[in-house]
């Protein structure tokens, strides 16, 4: 796909991964809601900031591109402690995972 598509279908992907969250969000506030409410906080950012991406140029359009980056990893990083700490079954985790693997990938792509 063409390199201006690809903010599109990021931003589709953080939809699915945000959706994906819906049921794993629930259990890990079970446990820690601390971390829930940061795992929540972390997907919302992918998609917000891409969301954003696309209706700015030049350097605020990277700069966007570089905290939904991040974010993802944020959450895929929340995502591993609460797997880790036994909060959630890894196959219920798991999606929303590569999902967010999957948008990290892509917001890496567009910043190279």
């Amino acid at each position: 796909m063409s390199q201006p598509n690809q903010p599109f279908q990021a931003l589709s992907l953080a939809y699915d991964l945000v959706e994906a969250l819906s049921s794993v969000i629930p259990a890990v506030r079970k446990h820690d809601r601390h971390l829930a409410d940061q795992l929540r906080r972390a997907a919302a950012s992918v998609a917000l900031n891409l969301a954003e991406s696309t209706g700015n140029r030049d350097g605020n359009r990277r700069l966007r591109i570089e905290t939904a980056f991040g974010s993802a990893q944020e959450t895929k990083a929340a995502l591993h402690i609460a797997r880790c700490w036994a909060y959630v079954d890894a196959a219920a985790a798991q999606r929303a995972f590569e999902l967010a693997d999957r948008v990290a990938q892509m917001c890496w792509k567009l910043l190279r």
